[in-house]
């Protein structure tokens, strides 16, 4: 658990703002808002069709997934949401780093996606792989950091291999 009186390292919060304001960010959140619009129309509109159509074992498994995938969309959109606060200003960095921010772990495998409408597989694969991604940043902005990875500093760097050649 994160321990929220401990300070945030000052190139740690700079590491949350400077991402929140980034081009990345901008492209991660857009494209995530829109997949939850998208699956939101599809599971409200065609999906609605596509599920009275299966199996009884098939419609089992299109609510299964149906859940999980609007459960994924949800912790990614959290979670964008938290770094559109602090890049408004609405959050400090520093509470970002809260626990409670943090992408929740996924649950199991799940059906077969030839069993399901491809619809809902092509949403489940694109949701997915976003998740993913997020879960990626989520990890190297916050999880690392708590672990005590620190961010090189490139001059340090510099520095340090300046002194290995000359012995200083």
């Amino acid at each position: 658990m994160t321990d929220l009186s401990a300070p945030t390292t000052p190139w740690r919060a700079g590491v949350i703002q400077d991402f929140a304001r980034s081009e990345l960010f901008d492209r991660t959140f857009e494209e995530g808002m829109e997949l939850v619009e998208e699956t939101a129309a599809y599971l409200d509109g065609a999906g609605r069709h596509d599920s009275k159509i299966l199996s009884k074992a098939a419609a089992l498994a299109y609510a299964g997934e149906s859940m999980r995938l609007t459960t994924r969309l949800m912790q990614v959109a959290s979670w964008l949401l938290v770094q559109r606060a602090v890049r408004e200003g609405d959050m400090a960095a520093e509470a970002a780093c809260a626990e409670s921010y943090r992408l929740g772990a996924e649950g199991g495998t799940g059906a077969p996606i030839e069993d399901l409408p491809h619809g809902l597989a092509s949403l489940l694969q694109r949701s997915e792989r976003l998740y993913d991604r997020v879960r990626h940043l989520d990890r190297r902005m916050y999880v690392e950091a708590e672990a005590g990875v620190e961010a090189p500093h490139p001059v340090r760097a510099q520095f340090d291999r300046l002194t290995a050649a000359f012995g200083r």
